[in-house]
C-alpha cells in the first residue's frame, strides 16, 4: 500500500501537491535545492522537507533507505536531467513512479519562432532584433550572456541572492536586470517590455502557472516577435496533468498492491 511518498517539488505547483497529498493523508517528503523553495515549503503543515541536492544514486539511496515506495516527480517542465535521474532511480528502487507536469499553453501567433534548446533561441533571438528580453530563468543566463554579447540584453529573474550574485559574476548591469516575482499580468509585461524597449522576447512554455499566457498576450499585443524553448522530449512512464489524477493514479496503485 503506498503510503510514504517522495515528491521533487521545485515549483510552485509542486508546493502546492504536496501540501495536496499531504492533506489526503500520505506521508509526504518533498525534496528542493533551494533556500527559498525550502521556506516556502515550511508553510505546508505535516510535509516534511529535504533540501540536499540529491544526483541519481543518493535519490537511489534514500528512496531505498527510508522506505518510500512512491516518488512523484513535480519538477519543471524543463528540468529533463532531474526526471531522468528520477525515473532511473524509481525503476532501480522498484517504486511507483508518476510524473506531474501542468499542461502547455496553447497561444495562435504568427510571430512566435519554436526551437529546441537555449543556445538555438539565442541565435534566433539575435536574427530577430538587437534588445532580447530574457524570461527564461537564472539557470540558462551565461548561455544568452555568452551567445548575445553584441546585443542589449535585460533578463528578468527572481530577486534572490543568489540569483543576483550570479548576475553580477556574469558581468550584467543593474540596467539590464528586472529582479521581480511574478505571476505578471498582461498590462504588466507590456510595461516591463516596453520600457526594456524590447524588441524580442525568449521565454519557455512554463504554463499558465509560468505566466506563458501573459506573456505572449503583451508580444502580441506590442507586435514583438517570441522565441519559444519548446519543453524537453521525455518519455514518462506515467503522466498526469491535474492534482487529481495524480492522486487517482495513487490510489489506483494501491488497489493493485491490495489486489497481490
Amino acid at each position: 500500500m503506498i503510503k510514504k511518498i517522495f515528491l521533487i517539488a521545485g515549483t510552485e505547483d509542486g508546493r502546492k501537491l504536496a501540501k495536496f497529498l499531504s492533506e489526503k493523508n500520505f506521508d509526504v517528503t518533498a525534496s528542493v535545492v533551494s533556500d527559498y523553495g525550502r521556506k516556502l515549503l515550511e508553510t505546508c503543515a505535516g510535509v516534511k522537507i529535504n533540501n540536499k541536492p540529491l544526483d541519481r544514486d543518493a535519490l537511489e539511496k534514500i528512496l531505498r533507505e527510508e522506505n518510500f515506495n512512491c516518488l512523484v516527480d513535480a519538477s519543471h517542465p524543463y528540468a529533463k536531467n532531474i526526471s531522468a535521474n528520477a525515473i532511473d532511480a524509481a525503476q532501480a528502487a522498484q517504486i511507483v513512479y508518476v510524473r506531474y507536469e501542468r499542461t502547455e499553453v496553447a497561444f495562435a501567433y504568427e510571430k512566435i519562432f519554436h526551437v529546441d534548446s537555449y543556445e538555438a533561441a539565442a541565435l534566433k533571438a539575435s536574427e530577430l532584433g538587437k534588445n532580447v528580453y530574457l524570461t527564461t530563468g537564472s539557470r540558462s543566463l551565461k548561455i544568452f550572456v555568452d551567445l548575445l554579447n553584441d546585443c542589449n540584453l535585460t533578463v528578468r529573474i527572481l530577486p534572490t541572492a543568489e540569483v543576483l550574485t550570479l548576475c553580477e559574476e556574469l558581468g550584467l548591469t543593474p540596467k539590464q536586470i528586472v529582479a521581480m516575482q511574478g505571476p505578471f499580468s498582461t498590462a504588466l509585461n507590456i510595461e516591463l517590455f516596453k520600457h526594456a524597449e524590447a524588441e524580442v522576447i525568449v521565454t519557455k512554455n512554463s504554463g499558465q502557472i509560468g505566466g506563458a499566457d501573459t506573456k505572449l498576450e503583451a508580444a502580441r499585443l506590442l507586435n514583438l516577435p517570441v522565441v519559444m524553448i519548446d519543453r524537453p522530449k521525455i518519455n514518462y512512464p506515467n503522466l498526469a496533468t491535474t492534482f487529481d489524477a495524480v492522486l487517482n493514479f495513487i490510489q489506483q496503485e494501491e488497489t493493485h498492491d491490495d489486489i497481490k
